[in-house]
This record gives structure tokens, sequence and C-alpha cells, in this order.
């Protein structure tokens, strides 16, 4: 079966990032194979698939975390380059939440989310903590900012990495599996700050098995496998008449386990 056309906003709005032609490999695996991908200012992109099938990938090459074989990839209009201080001014415009924390062991919930914007944004220490604060208190943990990140629970932790990828004022949110190291009662906490900002109109790529939070979040689903998009279109169109038999496939072990 053919995959589907791509599905985009056609009300005009801007392009904040695109993948063209993005080919990449692990040595002589070819994980990314000729991916093409419009993300448009304030859509969730939902990146679905098995295993293995390129997402994290995808996922981590939008900010040059992954180093890409060819293709190129733009940040709001602008071809993000190989190294130097222009990466670094257009990959602080790309904010990013792991799947593990990636906190500061040894600095407290507040200090993490406010080293970025007084190192890269050059913010007075008193501004940074003031806006951290707000973020903070935005994701739910405004009470734990003096802790360390051991003293916290893994949600707890997950929502320090958010808050402290919104203290850059990015334009681009990425997540990547952000509730696969979670225990089960933690990652509701996780996945209703990831919709409040979505309902705040974040753009977002996420890459995620929360099959809820596609249908309940996303604006769009691209689903990939073999490292491949094969097809992409609404929550409700890919849930209810998802169009290759991979997708078919992939769907019935999700849903029905």
């Amino acid at each position: 079966m053919t995959a589907q056309a791509p599905v985009t906003p056609d009300d005009g709005r801007a392009v904040v990032a695109e993948l063209r032609h993005v080919d990449k490999h692990f040595g002589p695996l070819h994980v990314l194979k000729d991916i093409n991908l419009s993300i448009h200012k304030g859509e969730v992109v939902v990146v679905l698939g098995p295993s293995g099938s390129g997402k994290s990938t995808l996922c981590r090459t939008i900010n040059r975390l992954e180093p890409i074989d060819s293709g190129e990839i733009l940040i709001n209009g602008q071809v993000l380059p190989q190294e130097g201080k222009a990466l670094a001014r257009l990959r602080a415009d790309v904010g990013m939440v792991f799947q593990s924390f990636n906190l500061f062991a040894h600095k407290t919930i507040l200090d993490n989310v406010t080293l970025g914007p007084r190192k890269a944004r050059g913010l007075p220490r008193a501004e940074a903590e003031a806006e951290a604060e707000v973020l903070l208190e935005r994701v739910g943990i405004k009470d734990q900012a003096g802790k360390l990140p051991a003293q916290l629970s893994g949600g707890q932790q997950q929502r320090a990495a958010i808050a402290r990828a919104l203290a850059m004022r990015p334009s681009l949110m990425l997540f990547d599996e952000p509730t696969s190291a979670l225990d089960p009662e933690m990652i509701n906490e996780v996945l209703d700050v990831m919709a409040q900002l979505a309902g705040e109109g974040m753009t977002m790529v996420v890459v995620t098995h929360e099959m809820g939070f596609a249908s309940r979040a996303g604006d769009r689903v691209v689903f990939m496998a073999d490292g491949l998009i094969l097809e992409q279109g609404t929550p409700e169109a890919f849930f209810s008449q998802p169009q290759t038999d991979r997708a078919k496939d992939f769907l019935a072990k999700i849903l029905h386990h």
C-alpha cells in the first residue's frame, strides 16, 4: 500500500523546522532514509512506530545531537550548520527533553533551570531565578526548587527537565520518549504538563508510545518503520483508518495488549 500524502497545516503558519532528504547511518545500519518533514508553528507532531524504526534518531537530528550523512535541516528558515557558534545559536532555539532527565545531580532544581538562561542568554541571576520560579510553578514543582534532583521522584525530575528546556524560550520543543523511564503512576503527571504546553500553542515533536497522549494532544501523527516515514495524518485518521500494513500491524499489537 502507498503511504498517505503529507498532511500539513494549510493556514499559512510558519515552518519552524524542516528536514529535507535526510539520511543517517550507524555503520552499515541505514536508520533514516530520505526523510522529508515540516513542522509548523503551534503544531504538535507525534512520532510513532515500532522499536528500531528511527523515531528517536529523527528527533535527535533536529538539533544535530545526531549528525546526518546527507540532506539538510532548517530551523526557522536557517540551515542548521555542522558546528560552531551558529549551530549553538540555532540549537538554543530548540528545547529537548530526554528519556533520562539529564539534570545536573550536584545542582539544585532552581540552579538546573537557571543555568542555560544565565550562560547562553546572559540573564542576570535574579531575573533568571524569577523566570525559573514561574516555570517551576507552571510544571507544578515550585516547592521543590531548593532540592537536588535525587530528592525528587522521576516524574518531578522530568517536569524539572521540561522547565529547564522552557527556560531557554525555545520556538520548538523535542520530547524523546519522555515517559519511558518513569513508573506508571508518574507518567500522567508528565503527560499532563506536555498536554498543557500543547494547549498553549508550543510547537512540539514528541516521540512516544503513549497512544492516549497522541490522540488527545497531537495535531499530526507521523508513523515510522525501518527508517522511513510510511504515513502521516491526523490522530483520528491514523488510529481509525491506518493506510499501511505496517501501521495496521503496529496498532493491532499496541492497542490490544
